[in-house]
């Protein structure tokens, strides 16, 4: 049977670690190399709940994309909720694997799958990652002629939903041919999908400021702000076919628990 080190190891060749951002932590963060492997849940969060249904599923590892230790953990105490969720991971023997900037920017991760997820015809990076034209942050590629409203529809339609839901920045009429995406909170590309010519521009987390200045450059494109859970979720059944194509002995379920922190929306 497979074991986790066997995992651990085709994932860390599919999405290389040191293609991470510098301040990035990814890869193993507990699990026994030598355990063999169930089943593997897939999600983007680790959270207590994913943890739970882990353990209900009978896993035998976690991949998610989001790392659960990215900012400063100086101790596992069981009494702050990410020392119970290692504590827990540690007795109940799942393996936890993350991989996020170096899942980001390949031509099967996070990324290249919401572009696909949305049809977007020969995209392409918009910022460069490289020797390779495939890989990148961001994409942008073509689409049928539409307009901002009912390609914000057609997002709404094909992303899971949210009660975030799909948030317009722009004439809902204008049209629209070329689209730039990037998955995850992108107004650090904004300049980048001005200058691509896309007509519109689909990311997550926006923000007022940084949003309102965009939009003042008469060649901006038009926003589209999506749940940040949504816009990455797409990867994970690209991620589930892979590992069916490269370690086809090991099931994979992926998580249907909606880890987007907000829960309800009032007005």
């Amino acid at each position: 049977m497979t074991t986790f080190g066997e995992l651990t190891g085709w994932l860390d060749e599919q999405y290389p670690p040191a293609s991470a951002a510098a301040w990035d932590r990814v890869g193993v963060v507990c699990g026994e190399p030598d355990r063999s492997l169930g089943s593997v849940l897939l999600t983007v969060d680790v959270t207590p709940a994913v943890v739970a249904q882990a353990r209900e599923l009978g896993a035998s590892a976690i991949v998610a994309h989001h790392p659960l230790l990215l900012r400063g953990v100086h101790g596992i105490d069981p009494r702050h909720p990410k020392g119970r969720m290692v504590t827990d991971l540690v007795q109940w023997r799942i393996g936890l694997y993350c991989a996020h900037t170096n899942a980001d920017i390949g031509p099967y991760g996070t990324v290249a799958a919401l572009a696909d997820r949305l049809g977007l015809r020969e995209p392409r990076p918009l910022v460069p990652s490289g020797d390779d034209p495939a890989s990148g942050l961001g994409r942008v590629g073509t689409v049928e002629p539409t307009t901002v409203g009912d390609f914000a529809a057609l997002v709404a339609d094909r992303l899971p939903r949210t009660a975030v839901g799909v948030r317009v920045a722009g004439d809902p009429d204008r049209a629209v041919t070329t689209v730039a995406v990037q998955a995850g909170a992108g107004d650090d590309l904004f300049d980048e999908a001005r200058r691509s010519g896309a007509d519109l521009y689909l990311t997550s987390d926006l923000r007022h400021h940084p949003a309102s200045e965009a939009l003042c450059w008469p060649e901006s494109p038009a926003l589209l702000d999506v749940a940040h859970w949504a816009a990455e979720w797409t990867w994970l059944p690209v991620l589930q076919q892979r590992m069916a194509d490269g370690l086809g002995s090991v099931p994979t379920v992926v998580s249907d628990l909606n880890t987007d922190p907000w829960t309800s929306r009032v007005g």
